[in-house]
Formats: C-alpha cells, sequence, structure tokens
C-alpha cells in the first residue's frame, strides 16, 4: 500500500548526431571540446540509474571518437554509472568506436553498423593541370614535406608511409573494440575488422551489438514504465548560430557536400 510514495527511477539521456569532427566552414561536428559538458552534466545526475546515449554518426575524425570515447568510459567509472548506448540510422566507423564505450550497446534491426577500418580517400589532378597548361611550383624544407600532393604524381613510399599510419591506427580501433565486446564478438564466420558494415539484425549474430530496440522501449523494460527519462541536449549557442547565418552560398554547398559524402558512404 505504500507503493503510491514509491519515487520513479532516473535515467540520463543524451544524443549524439552528426559527422565527427569539424565541418565546413563554421558548422561543427561531433567534437570531444563541444561535447565535454554536456556528457559531464548527464554523468552527474546522482539518483540516474545509468546513462543512455543514443548515436547517429557516420564516423569522421579517428582523435575525436578516441576522446570522446575515452572521457565517456572515465565518466562511468568515476559516477558508478552504467552506460547503454543506441545506435539509430547509422553507427559505423567512428561512431562505432564511441558505441564501445556503452556497457550495452542496442539498435534497430535496420541501422548500419561497423565498418571498422581507416580511410583515406583524394584525388589526382597532375593530367588536367596539364592540359589546361598549369604549372605546379612547390618548395619546401623538408623532403617529406609534399606527401601526396594531388598535383604531383604519387611515390610509392609515400603511400607506404600512410599505409603504416592506417595500419597503426586500425590496431587502436581494433583494440578498443575488443575490450569494449570481449567475449561478446563472434569472430567464426566473418572478418569483423575488415571495414565492412552490417545492419543491426546481422551485427546482433557478430557479437557487435546486445540487442534489437529503440531507446524509449528498451529503458522501459529495463527500469519499469514510469521510467523518467532526463534528456541531455546540447544547445546551439548565440554567436555560432550568427557564424552559421553569416556563411554564404558557396561555403554553405561546401560544407552540406562535405558531410553528405560521409553519409552517403553507408546508403544515407
Amino acid at each position: 500500500m505504500f507503493s503510491f510514495f514509491k519515487k520513479k527511477k532516473i535515467v540520463s539521456h543524451l544524443r549524439l548526431t552528426g559527422v565527427i569532427g569539424n565541418v565546413g566552414k563554421f558548422k561543427q561536428g561531433i567534437e570531444y571540446s563541444s561535447q565535454e559538458e554536456i556528457i559531464k552534466k548527464a554523468f552527474s545526475v546522482k539518483k540516474a540509474e545509468a546513462v543512455a546515449i543514443s548515436i547517429n554518426s557516420p564516423g569522421g575524425s579517428p582523435v575525436q571518437s578516441h576522446l570522446i570515447y575515452k572521457f565517456i568510459r572515465e565518466q562511468s567509472t568515476k559516477n558508478k554509472k552504467k552506460v547503454i548506448v543506441f545506435a539509430e540510422d547509422v553507427a559505423a566507423s567512428g561512431g562505432y568506436l564511441i558505441a564501445c564505450a556503452g556497457d550495452e550497446i542496442y539498435a534497430n534491426a535496420s541501422s548500419i553498423i561497423g565498418s571498422i577500418g581507416v580511410i583515406y580517400s583524394s584525388f589526382g589532378f597532375k593530367d588536367l593541370i596539364q592540359k589546361i597548361g598549369v604549372q605546379r611550383r612547390v618548395y619546401t624544407a623538408g623532403k617529406n614535406k609534399s606527401t601526396l600532393d594531388p598535383f604531383l604524381d604519387e611515390k610509392e613510399e609515400d603511400i607506404q608511409r600512410l599505409k603504416n599510419i592506417q595500419l597503426e591506427l586500425h590496431k587502436e580501433f581494433i583494440n578498443v573494440v575488443e575490450e569494449s565486446r570481449s567475449t561478446k564478438l563472434n569472430k567464426s564466420d566473418v572478418e569483423l575488422f575488415s571495414g565492412e558494415f552490417w545492419s543491426g539484425k546481422t551485427s546482433l549474430k557478430l557479437g557487435l551489438i546486445d540487442g534489437i530496440g529503440n531507446a524509449e522501449q528498451i529503458l522501459r523494460e529495463k527500469f519499469g514504465e514510469d521510467v523518467e527519462i532526463k534528456k541531455f541536449e546540447k544547445s546551439k549557442g548565440w554567436l555560432a548560430k550568427k557564424l552559421s547565418s553569416s556563411e554564404d552560398h558557396a561555403d554553405k554547398l561546401i560544407s552540406v557536400l562535405e558531410e553528405r559524402s560521409i553519409w552517403q558512404k553507408y546508403g544515407f
């Protein structure tokens, strides 16, 4: 008869949405510096049973991904709060690396998960500038300063140097996934670290996630129908809005194309 006085359970919930790193002239994606305070606030709710994080990101900067992943784990340990991650449309590449900060990961059956790899892409314009009569003049102090210049011929030593760096970054990514997912990973049938990505349904079979379901559904199942989900959203400051509105059309178009090129890799 005392159920009337029973307090609701509380769960903090924050969202990380967009490309990881800087995008465009003024438009900012998911960065550690811009997310640090909101992550702290979510973990600072003393009565919260857990912190839920919804992620919708195709990846981006490996450095920013690692910084955010590490900070979430530090806050989890410091505040003794479980982290439950929910992948929305995409949690791929750096987006999946951040998702690995969760003690549990959930996704929609149609979510795109994985892409555990490292990529670098560019163009070669050497023949084009020769055709239109443009001469490329480069002066450097340091023989490798013009590495992978798009207007010069590729050098095998430059390509190998880049590949070595990519292998190092890939190894760091693999270490995070293996540490986070531990014995949950199913490595018997598929090469998990090839850069391939899968649907949420297949990712569950591979052990990359723990279950299928959206945030509100899973949180109510875990903490009761009357759970209070306390949402934390990063507001756009006055200066950021002003700078964004002051961009010319060319800047905005470049910004959109830059971001869309990353999303489109995963069909979005």
